[in-house]
């Protein structure tokens, strides 16, 4: 698989709705399409259709240790109403506990290159157990979310995890996810009603404020892309 797939691919689903493209995609790589959901309300979104149309698709998660309470009420709520098996991937044990022992638990807050490692063992490297054997890799990102997502296409190869990455949502808008979640009645997080639009590790999260990026309430402390190194390979 590679770049020409992407293009194949994209043919292929042109036209297609999401739950369509998945089910399309399901049947061609069977047992090897993979949804990372970080519970948010575009994941949440794709959730909801995939286990509404009982799509063969494996959907996973990352816990840090270090989310919000009202993120771990919601993962047990998603479970609980769509009858779903979240696999939940957590980092090594021994990496966390060298890296609080060497440099305190708010390394994060002290570089850029801090922030960036602490984010590798408790994101990347758990993200990359859960992406073995992983075809399809399909997410919730869109090209509104931040000017760094702002080229993603719908299909795309991703290097550093060797296989396909499929964003279903790259041309929706905030709001147009806002009020499908409102039509369907899909759960969300208690948090988005208090001004937190990205939200993932408590530390590294807080609310916006008008008029700021989406995704400016992420590390807000940094000048740098808001990105963690889970999505910037391509």
């Amino acid at each position: 698989m590679n770049s020409e797939t992407c293009i194949e691919l994209a043919e292929l689903t042109k036209g297609l709705g999401i739950a369509e493209s998945l089910r399309l995609l399901c049947d061609r790589y069977r047992n090897r399409v993979a949804f990372s959901s970080s519970l948010g309300e575009e994941d949440q979104l794709l959730t909801h259709i995939i286990a509404g149309e009982s799509l063969d698709v494996r959907v996973f998660t990352l816990d840090t240790g270090r989310l919000f309470p009202e993120s771990y009420e919601l993962l047990q709520l998603t479970r609980s109403k769509y009858k779903l098996n979240i696999e939940t991937f957590f980092p090594n044990a021994a990496s966390v506990e060298a890296l609080v022992n060497a440099k305190g638990p708010m390394s994060f807050y002290n570089s850029v290159e801090n922030r960036k490692e602490c984010c590798r063992i408790r994101k990347v490297e758990p993200l990359k157990r859960a992406l073995e054997g992983v075809q399809i890799w399909v997410t919730g990102l869109r090209a509104a979310q931040s000017e760094s997502r702002s080229e993603i296409a719908a299909f795309e190869w991703d290097s550093g995890f060797n296989l396909i990455k499929f964003n279903p949502l790259r041309d929706w808008s905030l709001e147009e996810v806002k009020n499908t979640l409102d039509l369907w009645k899909v759960p969300r997080n208690s948090l988005h009603a208090k001004g937190f639009v990205s939200i993932g590790c408590a530390p590294c999260t807080r609310a916006i404020l008008p008029g700021e990026e989406p995704r400016s309430g992420r590390w807000w402390w940094e000048e740098s892309k808001k990105e963690c190194g889970l999505h910037n390979s391509n």
